[in-house]
């Protein structure tokens, strides 16, 4: 956990350390851009699951990395609204003895890949400075992990829920930018889909996730 965090922090520090021809930059010129990102994901049981397990709550934390597109609208010269879209992937896995997916609310899992779409809105705080807001809808995927002791199962459960965050953005350059986010996810329905294809039912789930994200990216 020391270590993720001590990336993270390294990651966004460097991320926003901007150089001096960063002056010369229009941070809030709108059209598209593209990026990528990387960062801490934390995925633990809300609080309605009870995730005690040998004393303490139990959570998965990895390494996050994805890339992102978005396209800003600028609102007069200091304002901004924007549209985005993000596909990523974490590290982050819990195994134990113990089968019973009460412990965790999914029993031993990793997580797969997270889809979000949503908008942002926000305002220059300088020149180069954007400070923003962000919501939208994700759809996030954990493996589930079960064997005989010979052959090991995959079947996956996909999560629905909404995300909000807040974010920095900083011109580094004419058409590029680095970034800094706190995202906050909550997922309330996931369905389980077996290796064959088949589905179960929507049932109702409540699932946490907190990311601590750098990124770069390029505007045109």
């Amino acid at each position: 956990m020391r270590k993720l965090v001590f990336v993270a922090a390294l990651v966004a520090s460097s991320a926003l350390a901007a150089p001096a021809f960063a002056q010369d930059s229009d941070a809030n010129a709108g059209g598209f851009h593209v990026g990528v990102i990387g960062g801490l994901d934390i995925l633990r049981p809300g609080s309605s699951e009870d995730s005690d397990l040998r004393g303490d709550d139990q959570s998965t934390e990895g390494f996050l990395y994805g890339a992102e597109i978005g396209y800003d609208i600028p609102l007069g010269d200091k304002a901004f609204v924007g549209v985005e879209g993000e596909v990523s992937k974490a590290t982050g896995k819990v195994r134990y003895d113990t089968p019973d997916p009460n412990d965790f609310g999914y029993g031993q899992v990793k997580t797969g890949r997270d889809l979000y779409v949503g908008g942002r809105v926000g305002f220059l705080a300088s020149p180069t400075t954007k400070i923003y807001a962000k919501a939208g809808y994700t759809n996030a995927q954990l493996h589930m992990l079960a064997s005989d002791g010979t052959t090991v199962l995959e079947d996956r459960y996909n999560l629905d829920g909404w995300r909000v965050g807040a974010g920095v953005e900083k011109s580094i350059g004419s058409n590029t930018y680095a970034k800094l986010e706190y995202r906050y996810s909550n997922y309330k329905d996931a369905n389980l889909e077996y290796a064959n294809g088949a589905t179960t039912n929507q049932f109702n789930v409540d699932t946490d996730r907190h990311q601590i994200v750098a990124g770069v990216g390029f505007r045109f």
